[in-house]
């Protein structure tokens, strides 16, 4: 009996310590990293379409996308950076084949654009054979990052100032740029990842040339300054910024204001940062953005006198597409289908028509308003779906800053739709009325939009802070 209880108590004991010690390894982290770059310039000779509807049949500099990996021996999170506009038709391809091919999950793969107007826009059918080319080349160069991830890593957040932008809607600026850098034991850098909240700044009279705009620029300033490093730029909250030229200049300007920018990521880089250490933790989420209810039918019969009723749905960049609401809307009071009470409601198809139900039958549809929140240790890594205005970030990052280092991105995944201020859709300006003129919303967004993208996303933050 005694020789039971004290072969006993060794047993336990040694389970015990084996316990411990997996505990302590799982609280110990050490990260890796891995990074490629590749060239994403089209075929010129097929003519695609840029941004401004336009055929581009020049290239005045190769466009690229950048993969950084991270790895913190538990989960990998992937962000990749692309000079265009948005992603759109690679988007879903590539979180379907990550998923199934390399166990990487929604919440885990971070797509994020430089919102370059000078290369083509992913909109038009024209375009959808190059979207999924993107999608291929993307995949492979993801494949290379994770195949020669180095560590372990650590990473230094810092932030500044660049004080060349104004804002619309009677908003104050986001001025912030803020820098991610990754470094090894020794101190070199491997990758660094900033951003900056405004539209890009492109060559005058040039849409025809495939370029890179201020962005671009900057970039490879930096990689001057940093040579052997892989530099990252992604586009921030700034929906409604622009630079002070607002968005077309000569070349000498638009290489100034690069320039500008460039010179406050190297002074952050090169100075001793926050540092960062931790396991990582990611979220994502659809944020069910509140939509305003229809004009009444009389107000739609008025309007069948002036425009197009039944032509259907026209893509970018005819210029009936301006008004494709009003289609959407006759048809909904035609049809008697239930109008749409929030953005989540309707799906997102690759020509940007928002529609009531999932056509292709595709495991990740594009549905308004997608946000991924990742803590790195005790980093907030925030990415957010379309062209978030300003204030709607700068309400986020002050929520958190104090107590968190906190780095935000828009322009995340499929499409660029505005996400408003109550202010702007008080004012119906540009940016509220994109969901209508440009995506066929029959309603326009409801006035609570900004304070509910504020609360949807603090709230994603605060429920992944409280994971370990």
């Amino acid at each position: 009996m005694y020789i039971h209880d004290y072969f006993m108590k060794i047993t336990l004991t040694i389970l015990l310590s084996f316990l411990s010690v997996f505990i302590l390894c799982l609280d110990s982290y050490s990260l890796t990293a891995g990074v490629a770059k590749g060239i994403i310039t089209p075929d010129i000779s097929r003519e695609p379409i840029g941004v401004f509807g336009n055929k581009m049949n020049k290239v005045g500099r190769d466009i690229y996308a950048r993969v950084l990996v991270l790895n913190d021996g538990f989960q990998r999170i992937v962000i990749v950076t692309y000079d265009l506009n948005c992603l759109d038709v690679a988007t879903p391809i590539l979180r379907e084949r990550l998923k199934k091919e390399l166990s990487i999950p929604i919440e885990n793969f971070i797509p994020l654009a430089t919102h370059n107007h000078c290369a083509p826009i992913q909109i038009v059918p024209e375009n959808f054979e190059y979207g999924r080319w993107l999608a291929e080349k993307i995949y492979q160069l993801i494949k290379e990052a994770i195949d020669h991830e180095i560590g372990p890593v650590s990473l230094e957040f810092g932030f500044g100032y660049v004080y060349h932008l104004f804002s619309l809607g009677n908003a104050p600026v986001d001025y912030e740029v803020q820098v991610l850098k990754v470094v090894k034991d020794d101190g070199t850098p491997v990758a660094i990842l900033f951003n900056h909240p405004t539209h890009p700044l492109q060559i005058k009279e040039q849409n025809d040339v495939i370029d890179t705009g201020h962005f671009g620029y900057a970039i490879e300033y930096v990689e001057e300054a940093f040579p052997d490093t892989m530099v990252l730029f992604a586009d921030a909250c700034g929906g409604n910024q622009f630079t002070k030229n607002m968005m077309h200049a000569p070349l000498p300007i638009v290489q100034k204001y690069g320039k500008e920018l460039a010179d406050e990521v190297i002074r952050i880089a090169k100075n001793k940062q926050r540092s960062i250490d931790g396991n990582i933790v990611s979220s994502f989420q659809v944020i069910p953005l509140s939509l305003n209810k229809p004009i009444p039918f009389e107000d739609v019969q008025r309007l069948a006198f002036f425009y197009p009723t039944d032509i259907g749905y026209i893509h970018y960049p005819a210029p009936e597409r301006d008004t494709n609401w009003v289609r959407s809307l006759f048809k909904h009071y035609k049809e008697k289908i239930p109008f749409p009470q929030k953005i989540s409601d309707m799906i997102c198809t690759d020509d940007e028509f928002l529609i009531e139900n999932n056509p292709d039958g595709r495991e990740f549809p594009c549905r308004f308003e997608e946000s991924i929140v990742v803590k790195i240790g005790e980093l907030i890594f925030v990415a957010l779906q379309g062209e978030v205005c300003a204030p709607i970030g700068m309400r986020i990052k002050d929520a958190f800053r104090y107590e968190h280092p906190i780095m935000l991105f828009g322009y995340m995944g499929e499409h660029n739709l505005y996400i408003p201020t109550r202010e702007i859709v008080r004012l119906d300006i540009y940016q509220a009325r994109v969901i209508q003129e440009q995506y066929a919303s029959p309603v326009k967004w409801s006035p609570t939009v900004e304070d509910e993208m504020v609360s949807a996303v603090q709230s994603q933050i605060k429920d992944i802070l409280r994971k370990k």
